[in-house]
């Protein structure tokens, strides 16, 4: 791809290994991140210093909350691509600084719409989440299934950013693919996400704390894999389905230039499974304090990933044992423990 691919959120998780990604490949990549407190900065810090090795990497710092800034970005550099990753995560802190969503994943995510529909491109991609399916009893989640229950704030603006982008997608014809993922993890993961936390806290021989007593599961996605499906799904640009009827089509489709996919394992693991997997990676037992479920946490997340096995021919498949080698690996590395 010779045009320029803006990605936000470059200092983060999914958005630091994608911009790696797609560097390697040759793409000139202009990362924006705001590199916020959420969780320790230094991690953004180490991460975004990987970047600015290559030369094909512009980085600017500004919060999406800044339309002047977006705009002036989208003007200066013209990218023929835009990857939406920025945003503001976590289930349980949503209830303790809501605000932080609204900024992030509302108005943040509406001036890059704005900015979309002013300097036009060939195709946006945005991070959407499982958290959509809310208390969804049917699995595996389809593309298909009504998300209109959400049990978090996170959940709400992760949905509503999905609507917003399919009226600018139908309004303005601007080609938008939203992708829910599943429980990303992986090394240089977010410190807030659980497997990292369990890994800091049994090396320190600190008690886990296991909600719902482990009666969870979860579809854990390896990082390599999300990133696989979102470079597959970047030249990937959906059109306009004109007959698109919802009483008899695909509601992951739509009259506008619009599709929305699952990316996730297909997988599910039991908590406690998952617990023990981690154990015999880091060459210790956890000391477990059982718990009762979370405000806002959901039983199961299980991905029907079919129409992206058709659409790519590409199914995330890296087991656990592999992922959590390599996090355990690069923590003990990381932290020198």
């Amino acid at each position: 791809m010779k045009d320029k691919i803006l990605i936000t959120g470059a200092a983060g998780f999914i958005g630091f290994y994608l911009s790696s990604y797609l560097l390697d490949k040759g793409c000139e990549i202009i990362g924006v991140d705001n590199i916020n407190t959420y969780y320790e900065p230094k991690l953004k810090e180490d991460r975004l210093a990987i970047l600015n090795k290559s030369n094909n990497f512009i980085f600017a710092k500004t919060d999406l909350k800044d339309k002047p800034r977006v705009d002036d970005l989208f003007s200066t550099y013209k990218p023929g691509y835009v990857i939406n990753l920025a945003a503001q995560a976590g289930v349980r802190y949503s209830m303790e600084n809501p605000y932080a969503y609204v900024d992030s994943n509302l108005v943040g995510f509406m001036n890059i719409l704005e900015a979309c529909r002013n300097y036009p491109l060939k195709h946006l991609i945005f991070a959407s989440s499982s958290s959509v399916y809310g208390g969804n009893k049917a699995a595996p989640f389809s593309t298909n299934h009504n998300v209109d229950h959400p049990v978090s704030l996170y959940a709400a603006t992760k949905k509503s950013n999905e609507l917003m982008a399919h009226t600018y997608s139908h309004l303005y014809d601007i080609p938008t693919t939203g992708l829910r993922f599943f429980t990303v993890y992986g090394p240089w993961g977010r410190p807030d996400m659980a497997y990292f936390s369990f890994t800091k806290d049994i090396i320190a021989g600190k008690p886990i704390k296991v909600f719902n007593h482990g009666k969870m599961e979860r579809d854990f996605t390896y990082i390599d894999d999300i990133v696989e499906g979102i470079d597959k799904l970047i030249t990937l640009v959906p059109k306009a389905s004109k007959g698109w009827d919802e009483r008899k089509d695909d509601i992951s489709m739509s009259f506008a230039p619009y599709k929305i996919y699952n990316l996730g394992n297909n997988q599910p693991v039991q908590l406690m499974k998952f617990i023990s997997v981690l154990e015999e990676k880091i060459g210790k037992k956890a000391e477990k304090k059982y718990m009762d479920m979370q405000p806002g946490d959901v039983l199961r997340t299980y991905a029907d990933v079919s129409d992206l096995e058709r659409d790519i021919g590409f199914k995330p498949d890296t087991g656990i044992e592999e992922g959590l080698g390599k996090f355990v690996d690069w923590y003990k590395d990381y932290y020198k423990v």
